[in-house]
């Protein structure tokens, strides 16, 4: 089994079969398939109010949509987060 490092500091696991999935993959894959279990099973359509707006969605497109604005927020803060760390690294080899 050899270990391997990657760009991000971080270790990943490679045995004689080949490369695995790491603990993250492995939870993504369960967090969407219960996702996608939960939108099947809730077709229904319901009323939504936001501000002057008034219309009516299913519960699967609203579950959608919150899981894409919550992606894309972890996405943003980890871009922010890599960028601030390589800030500071290029900071630290001035000195």
């Amino acid at each position: 089994m050899v270990q391997q490092s990657s760009g991000d500091g971080s270790a990943q696991v490679v045995g004689k079969e080949g490369a695995r999935l790491g603990g993250g993959a492995i939870a993504t894959l369960v967090g969407v398939g219960l996702l996608v279990v939960f939108m099947i099973q809730n077709t229904q359509e319901v009323p939504i109010e936001f501000l002057f707006w008034d219309f009516e969605w299913p519960v699967w497109l609203i579950v959608l949509g919150s899981a894409l604005l919550g992606a894309l927020v972890w996405f943003a803060l980890g871009v922010l987060r890599r960028h601030r760390r390589r800030k500071d690294r290029r900071e630290d080899r001035r000195d």
